[in-house]
């Protein structure tokens, strides 16, 4: 049986999508590893809080660029407005540009928030000479609760204002094809 364009399309997309996620995996442990490794609570606190943010963020980019419309991007476009073109191709992309955003980036920054998180709990546990569980529920709660929530905030942001968030994602991107 012979597979189609849309077939191989797809096993390429999935390939794709794995490898981002490998790459940034390592790239972002690698990140959070030389950080944390001999530092301070702050700043492992300040490391959680960003990856939470980039997650959070991320998001954002994902939700309103399945949810805004092209019309306006495509008279920007016609007066070479910086960004329109890469605004549209990201509303072109919706479905793969929600993949990345919402799935690969934010499971990233998950799963790093969570690495980060058992790194402040062994260092609160030698600051409070305990060795309680509790300390653990109570980080990852927080870590959680976080997470979630500004997930859950910022998603009514992200359709309200979707139109915002791809036009300045597309002007940040424009940046980059020069």
């Amino acid at each position: 049986m012979k597979k189609t364009k849309k077939e191989d399309s797809q096993y390429k997309w999935v390939l794709t999508v794995f490898v981002t996620a490998v790459v940034l995996s390592a790239v972002l442990s690698l990140v959070s590893e030389s950080i944390l490794d001999s530092t301070d609570i702050a700043v492992a606190v300040l490391t959680l809080t960003l990856f939470i943010g980039l997650g959070i963020v991320f998001d954002v980019i994902g939700v309103a660029a399945t949810a805004a419309d092209p019309k306006p991007f495509h008279s920007m476009a016609a007066h070479r407005e910086r960004g329109a073109k890469e605004a549209l191709f990201l509303l072109r992309n919706a479905s793969r540009v929600s993949s990345v955003c919402n799935d690969v980036v934010g499971d990233i920054c998950g799963i790093v928030s969570g690495a980060t998180g058992a790194v402040i709990v062994v260092q609160l546990q030698q600051v409070l000479h305990l060795q309680s569980v509790l300390v653990s529920v109570v980080v990852t709660a927080l870590i959680s609760g976080l997470t979630i929530g500004g997930k859950a905030l910022s998603k009514t942001f992200a359709m309200r204002q979707s139109t915002r968030v791809v036009y300045w994602t597309g002007r940040f991107l424009h940046l980059f094809h020069r």
